[in-house]
């Protein structure tokens, strides 16, 4: 787990380096003619915040932002990974590991016509789906659970969606 923490950091210096570097700034602050670099006045950027949650729901959250400091900047952004950028654009993306705040509102596990366990934006048989996962034979499925499917089973926390496809995993049709 420590080798995973250091990787991040080692990226993050070196891409904040390299912008530095391609910004005219050198590592002392100061511009490659050696002259401090003056402010030019507030900088304006469009930033995109994705966040990737573990049901693959992805949120998009627009901000204008204002700055002066490139370096404040990008320090507040530290956490996130660029995945795009323009001169007035930034997208920035995070895999967030939690269910989505829709599945938390109004996801159901239930199943579809043909024996797959699927999630559902509300209740299943009227509502829209959101993800697949495998087949289930509903012949080794006990008749509660069977019942439970049909109804929906809401989706409340992270643990209970891992529980919930731990559960059905012991159910599904293997592929021969």
């Amino acid at each position: 787990m420590r080798f995973k923490r250091k990787i991040p950091a080692r990226f993050c210096f070196t891409v904040f380096v390299t912008l530095l570097l391609n910004m005219g700034i050198s590592s002392t602050g100061s511009a490659t003619d050696g002259k401090p670099r003056q402010a030019a006045g507030p900088q304006h950027v469009t930033v995109i915040l994705e966040r990737v949650y573990l049901d693959g729901e992805v949120s998009q959250e627009v901000i204008e932002e204002t700055y002066w400091s490139r370096e404040n900047f990008w320090a507040k952004y530290d956490a996130w990974q660029v995945k795009d950028r323009s001169a007035s654009r930034i997208v920035f993306t995070k895999q967030i590991d939690d269910i989505s705040p829709l599945l938390k509102a109004n996801g159901y596990f239930g199943i579809t016509e043909d024996g797959v366990l699927t999630i559902f934006n509300g209740r299943p048989g009227r509502s829209k789906i959101i993800q697949s996962f495998f087949q289930i034979d509903m012949k080794k499925l006990e008749s509660h659970k069977q019942e439970e499917l049909l109804q929906g089973i809401p989706i409340k926390t992270k643990d209970h969606y891992v529980k919930v496809l731990e559960t059905f995993k012991h159910y599904s049709v293997t592929k021969q």
